[in-house]
C-alpha cells in the first residue's frame, strides 16, 4: 500500500473500497444498535416505575430494604395468631394464656418506642436498625428455645423493643433522605412491607408449624433478620449521614400543636385498627357464616390496603398536598366504617366496605407520618417513636373496650363506641389544621407576633 505524500492532493477511494468499507461499518453498528435499543427499553422501564411510583430515590433499593425491614416487624407481630393452640399445648396452658405472647409484644412496644426515640436522638439511624434487626433475632431464637411460656413472654419484650426502634427510624431515615414531597409516596411503599407482613405472616406461620413444628416460623423470622443486616449495611453505607445527630433533644421545642397532630392520628387510627381487629365478629354476629368465610371477607381489608399504600402517590398528585389527602382519607373512612357497622347491607355489601376501609388506611397513615416527619424537624426521631407509642397505646384500650362492650351489649354499641374515637381523632385532625391556618395568617400580617410550628 503507497503511502501518500505531504502536498500530494488527496485520492479518493476506488468504488470497490468505499463499498467494502461501508460494510463494516454496517456490520459493526448493527451490534450497537441493537445495544442501544436494549438500554434505552431499560431506561424507559425504569423511569416508568418511577414514575407509577412517583418517587425520586438516593438508591434503587433504599426503600425496597427498608420495606423488607418493617415486613419482620409485621410478620413477627401477628404470626403467633394462628399457632397458639400448638404453642399452648407446647407448654401445657390455655391458648388464652398463650395469647400473652402477643400482647406482651405490643405492649413493650408502646412503651419502648418513646424512650428509643429518646436515645435515637444521638444514635446514627443505620446502627440503631442493625441493633434492632439482631434484637429482633435474638427475641425469635429466646421465644423458640424458651424452657416454660412465662420467659417465653418475658423474651417477647425483645421483640417489641425492636419493633419500637425499627418503625420510628424507618420513616426518620425516610424524612431525612428524601424531599419533603416524597414522604407519603415512599411510607405507603415502605408500609406495604408492613401490610405484607401482617397478611403473610399467620398463614405462612401456620404452614410451618404444620410442616415442621411450632418452633419453625420464630426460627424463620430469627434467619430473616440476620440476612437482612447485610443489605441494611451495604445500602445504607452510601447514603449520606443523617442531621441533627449533635446536640440535647429540647423539649421546650415540642409544640402542643403537633402533639395534638399524634393524638388524632392516634385516636383515628387506633379506632380504626381496633375495628378491623373486630370485624370478623361483626360479620359471624350479623350473617351466621363460618370461619373459612370469615377469613375470605375480612381479606378485602387487606387487598384494600395494599392498593392504598401502592396508589398514594396517585392520589397525593391528585390532591396535591398531605393535608388534603389525610382529610379525603378520613372522610372515606369514615363513611365505610359507619355504612359496615349500622346500614343493613348484604354480605358483599359489608366486603366491599371492608376494602374501602383498607383503602382509606392506606391512604391516612402515611399522609398522617409524613405530616409529622416534616413538622417535626430536628426531633422527628423521638416524635415518630411518640407518635408509634400512642398508636399502639389507643389501639390497645380502644380494641378492649369494644371487645367488652361487644361481649355485653352486642355490635351496634362496640361500634358506636369505635364511631366516637374516630370522629374524635377526625375532630382533633380539624382542630389542627384551623389552628395552623390561623398561625399562618398571624405570621403573614402585620401583628408578626405568631410563629409557625
Amino acid at each position: 500500500m503507497l503511502r501518500q505524500r505531504p502536498g500530494d492532493p488527496p485520492k479518493r477511494p476506488c468504488r470497490q473500497t468505499t463499498n467494502h468499507l461501508s460494510q463494516l461499518r454496517m456490520t459493526e453498528a448493527e451490534p450497537s444498535r441493537l445495544q442501544v435499543v436494549f438500554f434505552s427499553i431499560s431506561r424507559r422501564s425504569t423511569i416508568l416505575i418511577n414514575a407509577l411510583l412517583g418517587l425520586s430515590m438516593p438508591s434503587r433499593l433504599f426503600l425496597p430494604v427498608l420495606a423488607l425491614v418493617v415486613f419482620f416487624v409485621g410478620a413477627t407481630e401477628f404470626m403467633i395468631a394462628p399457632i397458639l393452640t400448638p404453642i399452648a399445648s407446647a407448654f401445657d396452658v390455655s391458648p388464652a394464656a398463650a395469647s400473652w405472647l402477643i400482647s406482651g409484644y405490643a405492649l413493650s412496644y408502646a412503651i419502648g418506642a418513646p424512650i428509643i426515640g429518646l436515645l435515637a436522638h444521638k444514635i446514627d439511624r443505620k446502627q440503631l436498625l442493625l441493633c434492632a434487626l439482631a434484637l429482633l433475632a435474638a427475641d425469635g431464637l429466646a421465644v423458640a428455645f424458651a424452657p416454660t411460656l412465662g420467659s417465653a413472654i418475658l423474651l417477647r419484650v425483645l421483640g417489641g423493643a425492636a419493633a419500637a426502634a425499627l418503625i420510628p427510624a424507618t420513616f426518620a431515615l425516610i424524612a431525612d433522605r428524601l424531599p419533603d414531597a416524597d414522604h407519603a409516596r415512599a411510607m405507603g411503599l415502605v408500609m406495604l412491607g408492613m401490610t405484607a407482613g401482617i397478611a403473610l405472616g399467620p398463614p405462612l406461620a401456620g404452614v410451618l408449624t404444620q410442616m415442621i413444628g411450632w418452633r419453625a416460623p420464630f426460627l424463620a423470622s430469627a434467619a430473616g433478620c440476620l440476612a437482612l443486616m447485610l443489605p441494611v449495611n451495604l445500602i445504607l453505607k452510601t447514603e449520606s449521614p443523617p442531621p441533627f445527630r449533635q446536640g440535647r433533644l429540647c423539649f421546650k421545642d415540642l409544640k402542643r400543636t403537633i402533639l395534638m397532630l399524634i393524638a388524632a392520628k392516634a385516636l383515628w387510627n387506633g379506632s380504626a385498627v381496633a375495628a378491623f381487629g373486630l370485624s370478623g365478629e361483626f360479620l359471624r354476629e350479623r350473617f351466621t357464616i363460618d370461619t373459612f368465610q370469615t377469613g375470605l371477607s375480612v381479606a378485602a381489608f387487606g387487598i384494600g390496603l395494599a392498593f392504598g399504600n401502592l396508589s398514594i402517590g396517585n392520589a397525593k398528585r391528585l390532591l396535591r398536598d398531605d393535608q388534603t389527602l389525610l382529610l379525603g382519607a378520613l372522610l372515606l373512612l369514615a363513611f365505610t366504617l359507619n355504612l359496615f357497622l349500622f346500614a343493613p347491607l348484604p354480605l358483599y355489601g359489608a366486603v366491599l366496605c371492608l376494602g374501602g376501609w383498607g383503602v382509606a388506611l392506606g391512604f391516612a397513615a402515611p399522609a398522617s407520618t409524613a405530616m409529622i416527619a416534616q413538622r417535626a424537624g430536628r426531633e422527628k426521631g423521638f416524635l415518630l417513636a411518640l407518635s408509634e407509642s400512642a398508636n399502639n397505646l389507643a389501639l390497645l384500650s380502644m380494641l378492649s373496650v369494644a371487645a367488652l362492650l361487644l361481649e355485653a351489649f352486642g355490635a351496634k354499641v362496640a361500634g358506636a363506641t369505635l364511631g366516637f374515637g374516630l370522629s374524635f381523632g377526625a375532630g382533633l385532625l380539624l382542630l389542627y389544621i384551623l389552628v395552623q391556618s390561623r398561625v399562618r395568617r398571624c405570621a403573614a400580617g402585620p401583628c408578626g407576633t405568631c410563629q409557625r410550628d
